[in-house]
């Protein structure tokens, strides 16, 4: 395991003493994307957390504080990362131990290791909710084993009538079919306008209800005026501040077992735009966190 720099949040001094460890995979070796850049992104959102959440004055480092939740008794360790062959086992390991683990892309084929790894940690006997932010639905199964085919990979370990996916809005029709055929309720932006976000978040939260749930957070379900640096941009995407406040609300009800941030592509970012809004979305989950489950 490597990383060049750590997350100033994570203080904890080892995984066996923290609740919260976060990962990096520093891979985009299953993307089809004609953007590149994946790989660099988990370095590149540690230094975008250091650098827009703290501040530096008399000597002191200074951190922000979340708009919801609390790093309060919060036990953090940044495990640096992993090659992409080790996702599976080492999240596995990390769930067996009831830490809750935070996984950084890289790509979004990694989501099918890190669910598998959870659903296997608690035996193979529940199924788990889903909640997928996205652009694209990655329920591609005509070809698998790659960021497409997350949903279908991953199939074995969701109940999809208890998962949703948000911001989809760029979707082959073999997806839309997937979706439909497996009972998974799909929440476009158009959505989210006309239904409303407070009403999309009682939907969100009435399926996790009872559940196990996972969550992966595709930086690319963002409008690409928020987050041009993605790997595979679609116009017309969620809001920001929509997407974390779900996100918030998410953390904070739902029993998570887990969750991740991917496709962030730092070399397509402008001054950073993508990476602090990264940095956010991470420190505002970790943040609203309950760990009581």
């Amino acid at each position: 395991m490597s990383a060049t720099i750590k997350f100033n949040r994570a203080g904890a001094a080892s995984a066996d003493e923290a609740a919260i460890v976060i990962t990096g995979v520093p891979d985009e070796s299953r993307s089809h994307a004609a953007r590149k850049g994946a790989s660099t992104a988990p370095d590149t959102l540690r230094a975008a957390s250091n650098e827009s959440e703290f501040f530096m004055r008399g000597g002191r480092l200074i951190p922000t504080v979340p708009m919801r939740g609390t790093f309060d008794g919060k036990k953090i360790f940044d495990a640096g990362n992993v090659a992409r062959g080790s996702t599976y086992p080492h999240t596995l390991v990390l769930a067996k131990k009831g830490k809750l683990p935070v996984t950084i892309g890289g790509d979004h084929s990694l989501t099918a290791d890190t669910i598998k790894a959870v659903y296997e940690a608690r035996g193979g006997r529940e199924k788990l909710s889903l909640l997928y932010f996205d652009a694209h639905p990655d329920f591609v199964s005509s070809a698998r084993n790659y960021y497409g085919s997350v949903l279908t990979d991953s199939a074995g370990y969701i109940d999809f009538t208890r998962s949703m996916a948000i911001g989809t809005r760029a979707a082959e029709p073999e997806e839309v079919e997937n979706a439909r055929s497996a009972g998974l309720q799909i929440v476009t932006p158009i959505d989210m306008v006309e239904l409303g976000v407070h009403r999309v978040c009682e939907a969100m939260l009435a399926k996790t209800t009872g559940m196990l749930t996972y969550i992966s957070i595709d930086l690319d379900c963002v409008d690409p005026a928020s987050a041009p640096g993605v790997s595979v941009p679609s116009p017309g995407g969620l809001a920001a501040a929509d997407l974390l406040y779900l996100l918030t609300k998410a953390m904070s009800r739902c029993s998570v077992a887990g969750f991740d941030i991917v496709e962030l592509s730092p070399d397509y970012d402008l001054n950073n735009m993508t990476a602090y809004l990264a940095a956010r979305i991470l420190s505002e989950c970790i943040a609203s966190l309950s760990l009581s489950s």
